[in-house]
């Protein structure tokens, strides 16, 4: 039997995860008034009753702290029309909502135009992972459009509404 690695080459798990099709969002909140946000594509529903969700942010990220300090957060699932939105939130900037058309959700964080679905949710846990904080949400609004969502596979951005479905 072959000795086992006890962690596989960081090459091979960049092209494993790129096998794996993700949503994009941009999670957001404010941080003494200011809106504050970053891009991230690990997030994930975890129940439907009671709704809750969870995303994971790299501690090193410069949105990390403002969200761990937050009791509420927003995130935005991005449409096929916002490229320049995941443009700007996947960067580092002073402000990145400079340009941008939102509005403070019931609870104060930001809602961007033109997403696909957006969600303001309840921070009830901080995990902390490794590298990552993963946040543990209750949601407490939501909203659905209907722009398609963007997808991302392989380092590239997709049309969710374009997919064709099997069988």
């Amino acid at each position: 039997m072959p000795a086992l690695s006890a962690q596989p080459d960081m090459d091979l798990m960049k092209q494993v995860n790129r096998q794996f099709i993700t949503g994009v969002t941009v999670v957001t909140t404010r941080d003494a008034g200011t809106p504050k946000g970053l891009a991230v594509n690990a997030f994930s529903s975890i129940s439907l009753d009671p709704a809750t969700v969870m995303v994971c942010v790299q501690h090193t990220s410069s949105t990390h702290d403002c969200l761990f300090r937050a009791d509420h957060l927003a995130i935005n699932i991005l449409s096929t029309d916002q490229l320049d939105v995941v443009t700007t939130f996947a960067r580092k900037s002073d402000d990145k909502f400079a340009d941008l058309e939102w509005e403070p959700g019931p609870y104060g964080s930001p809602l961007i135009a033109r997403s696909s679905a957006q969600m303001e949710v309840e921070i009830r846990e901080r995990l902390q992972a490794s590298t990552h904080t993963v946040f543990i949400c209750r949601v407490v609004h939501a909203a659905v459009t209907e722009n398609p969502p963007m997808v991302y596979a392989s380092g590239k951005f997709f049309d969710g509404g374009a997919l064709a479905p099997l069988g």
